[in-house]
C-alpha cells in the first residue's frame, strides 16, 4: 500500500541511502590496508571481494525477510548491522579484523540495498520511481565521493585514516533514529508461499535474467573502478596513494553530478533511451583512459565514466520492478543479489598481477560494458509494450 508522498516521509528513507554509500569506502580502504600490511593485489582485493560476497549469500533471503517483518524494519535491522561493522576497525587493526569489519558491512549494505528500494515504493508515485531511484543513487553517490577525501584527510591531518569509521558510525545512529521515528504504513504481504525457489524462479523470465546480469556486470564495474583507479593513476602517472586516492573522489563527484543530472533527465524522458547515451559515452572514455598518461586527461576520462555510469544500476533496477511490480521484494532480493557482481574486484586483482599492469583491469571493465548494449535492446522493447 503506498502512502501519499510527502517531504517528511521522502527524507529519512532517501538518508538511508547515504548510510547505503559507506560501502564504497572499500576502495579507499583497500588501498590502505595493501600499504598498511604490503599486500599483493590478489590479496588485497579479497577485502571488496569480502564486502560484495555476502550479496550473494543473503540478498534472496533478505527478500523472503521483508515478506515477515517489513521493509522498515529490515532497513533498521540492516543499520544495526552497520554500526556494529564500523565499531570492529576500532577495536583492533590487523588484516583478520579488517576482514571481519568488512564482512559485516557487507551484509549490513547486503540487507539495506534489498530493502530500501522497495520501500522508497511505498513512498513515492509509481511513474516517478526510476527518477526516484536515481535521487537515492545521487545520495548514494554523495556519500561515496566524501569518503577518501575523509580518509585522506584523517591520514595526512590527523594521521589515521581509520577515523573514518567512528564518524560513520554516529551517522548511521543518526539515520536510525529518524527512521525509525518516522511513521510509514506497513506494505501490503506479497504472501505466505514464497520461497527461495519460488524466488530463483523469477529467472525463468528471460527478462529479469538479463536485468539480474546486468545489475552484476554495472556493480562489478563499479567497484572496480573504486578499487583500481588509485592503482591506475600511480602506476600511469608516478602519484602518491594519498594524491591518487582522490582519483575515486573524482570518480564519484562525476556519478553524483550525473545521478543529479539523472533524477531530473529521467522525469521527464524515457530511461532507455538516456541508458543507451550513457553506454555509448562510458565505452569512449574507457577508451580514452586506456590511452592516456597524462594526469589530466586520465581525470578528465575517469569524470566521463563516472558520469555515464551513474545512472545505469538505478534504470536497470526500475525496469526490473516495474517487470513484475506484484513480487516487488522477491525481485528486489534477487536484483540485489546481483550486487555480489563487485566481486570482480577480486579477479581484477589477478588479472592486474598476471599481466603486470592495472591496463588488464580496465581492458575486463570495458568488456563488461559491452553488454549493456544489449540490454538497452531489451528496454526498448520493455517500453514498446
Amino acid at each position: 500500500m503506498k502512502e501519499k508522498a510527502s517531504i517528511g516521509k521522502i527524507l529519512p528513507v532517501m538518508f538511508g541511502f547515504f548510510v547505503m554509500g559507506f560501502v564504497d569506502v572499500v576502495g579507499i580502504a583497500t588501498n590502505y590496508v595493501k600499504h598498511d600490511f604490503a599486500l599483493s593485489d590478489t590479496v588485497a582485493n579479497i577485502l571488496p571481494a569480502m564486502v560484495f560476497l555476502w550479496f550473494l549469500v543473503f540478498s534472496v533471503p533478505t527478500g523472503l525477510l521483508m515478506n515477515k517483518i517489513g521493509r522498515k524494519n529490515t532497513v533498521l535491522l540492516s543499520m544495526f548491522i552497520t554500526f556494529l561493522a564500523m565499531l570492529v576497525p576500532l577495536i583492533s587493526y590487523n588484516f583478520t579484523i579488517v576482514l571481519l569489519a568488512f564482512a559485516l558491512l557487507g551484509i549490513g549494505n547486503t540487507i539495506i540495498q534489498v530493502a530500501l528500494n522497495p520501500l522508497l515504493t511505498n513512498v513515492v508515485a509509481g511513474d516517478k520511481l526510476a527518477s526516484s531511484l536515481t535521487l537515492g543513487q545521487f545520495v548514494k553517490a554523495i556519500a561515496a565521493f566524501l569518503g577518501p577525501i575523509i580518509a585522506s584527510f584523517a591520514a595526512v591531518s590527523l594521521g589515521n585514516w581509520k577515523l573514518i569509521f567512528p564518524l560513520y558510525a554516529g551517522i548511521t545512529i543518526i539515520s536510525t533514529i529518524w527512521l525509525w521515528s518516522t511513521s510509514i504504513k506497513k506494505e501490503v504481504q506479497e504472501g505466505n508461499n514464497v520461497s527461495i525457489v519460488s524466488c530463483f524462479g523469477l529467472l525463468k523470465d528471460r527478462y529479469i535474467l538479463a536485468f539480474f546480469i546486468g545489475i552484476l556486470l554495472v556493480v562489478g564495474i563499479d567497484v572496480g573502478l573504486n578499487v583500481t583507479i588509485p592503482k591506475y593513476l600511480m602506476e600511469r602517472c608516478s602519484i602518491s596513494l594519498e594524491q591518487a586516492g582522490l582519483g575515486i573522489s573524482l570518480y564519484f563527484v562525476a556519478r553524483t553530478v550525473g545521478t543529479f543530472l539523472g533524477a531530473l533527465i529521467l522525469a521527464k524522458y524515457a530511461p532507455g533511451k538516456i541508458f543507451k547515451y550513457s553506454v555509448s559515452l562510458g565505452i569512449l572514455g574507457f577508451i580514452g583512459m586506456l590511452f592516456s598518461s597524462n594526469l589530466v586527461l586520465l581525470s578528465i576520462f575517469i569524470f566521463i565514466v563516472g558520469f555515464a555510469c551513474a545512472n545505469l544500476f538505478s534504470i536497470i533496477f526500475s525496469y526490473a520492478l516495474k517487470r513484475q511490480p506484484e513480487r516487488a521484494n522477491e525481485v528486489s532480493g534477487l536484483m540485489i543479489m546481483g550486487v555480489s557482481g563487485g566481486a570482480i574486484a577480486l579477479f581484477l586483482g589477478m588479472v592486474s598481477d598476471a599481466v603486470g599492469t592495472q591496463i588488464g583491469g580496465i581492458v575486463v571493465l570495458l568488456l563488461c560494458l559491452l553488454y549493456f548494449f544489449y540490454l538497452g535492446r531489451l528496454f526498448t522493447k520493455t517500453d514498446a509494450n
